[in-house]
């Protein structure tokens, strides 16, 4: 767990505080309860807090606001890709979560699944589809059932399971609604883990593992996010050098991208306890069915203290050498 989460910290100082929520990504009405969520609890705490729509008011409105710092509340395109936050480095405005270097990575799961590669790190075998001509053959070198999905969206929007040659067209075309590439990705049998990453660098460290058991194994968007029927274990019932491993590889999976502040690492352990990463999220949901808060409980961190903890590091992560007079 970062410093920021384990020593006491003076919300007056944190100054007047923006919440960016909304925006305008496929991800929008997750990001509204995300943000009321971080509101609530930041006011709660004491922080000068406010909401700002980012899906309906410009940048000039947020330059013009008078914030000291901005919480990011905001998933997927316009706010959790690099945009955002290079915006935001421009108007030297600081902000929760990873830079536009690696929030641009973690957002692009092809890129993310390539660096984890070139640091030795596991993840499902994968290939990018540009056109259909593709689909036939990519079951014969991926094997079935394999997952088909839109490489920038998050919230398992336009992901599709295919386990038969004959779903493959239309599971294309459900991820091409989000997407001009679509990433095809083998499947891996076995249990749905996740792990949350505070702080940044080599101060990083994952909190407990938690295990994600939905309804036939279909953690879709509405299980996700609204089902009732979806069961979380925090901490996941693993063999202790298990859970170590997978903490362990979180971290490094978390730092290879970059990431700062703070995120989350997906992963599927397979039948061997081999873990196999997915993807990373820089900013993830901070809803009542969320998975970061759930996880700072397991350690004794409320949801509050939790909120006030990443807003206490938020800052710019681009810094320009001095000038030369």
């Amino acid at each position: 767990m970062s410093q920021a989460a384990k020593q006491p910290i003076d919300v007056k100082a944190l100054g007047k505080v923006g919440v960016l929520y909304g925006g305008r990504s496929a991800e929008r009405d997750v990001s509204i309860m995300s943000g009321q969520g971080v509101h609530q609890a930041l006011q709660s705490a004491g922080v000068d807090a406010h909401l700002f729509d980012t899906g309906e008011r410009s940048l000039a409105d947020l330059a013009a606001a008078g914030f000291d710092r901005v919480f990011i509340a905001l998933h997927g395109r316009y706010g959790e890709d690099g945009t955002l936050q290079g915006a935001l480095e421009l108007l030297g405005l600081p902000y929760t979560g990873s830079g536009p270097m690696a929030s641009s990575l973690a957002m692009d799961k092809t890129m993310t699944k390539r660096v984890w590669l070139q640091y030795g790190l596991p993840t499902p075998a994968f290939e990018s589809l540009d056109a259909q001509s593709e689909l036939r053959t990519v079951p014969d070198r991926l094997g079935l059932p394999l997952i088909l999905k839109p490489p920038h969206e998050g919230s398992t929007v336009g992901i599709t399971k295919v386990v038969g040659y004959s779903d493959m067209k239309e599971a294309y075309a459900q991820a091409a609604r989000f997407d001009d590439e679509v990433l095809a990705e083998q499947f891996i049998v076995g249990r749905e883990l996740t792990v949350a990453v505070l702080g940044t660098g080599h101060a990083a460290r994952a909190l407990p593992v938690i295990e994600i058991v939905a309804p036939g194994g279909n953690y879709d968007y509405e299980h996700k996010y609204f089902s009732d029927e979806t069961q979380y274990f925090c901490p996941a019932n693993l063999p202790d050098d298990v859970a170590r491993r997978v903490e362990d590889i979180a971290e490094r999976a978390y730092r290879a991208l970059g990431c700062a502040g703070w995120g989350r690492i997906d992963f599927m352990l397979d039948a061997n306890n081999q873990p196999w990463l997915l993807e990373a999220n820089t900013s993830p949901g901070m809803t009542s069915h969320s998975l970061v808060p759930m996880a700072a409980k397991a350690v004794g961190m409320s949801y509050a203290e939790l909120c006030v903890a990443i807003l206490s590091e938020a800052s710019c992560k681009v810094h320009s050498p001095a000038r030369q007079s």
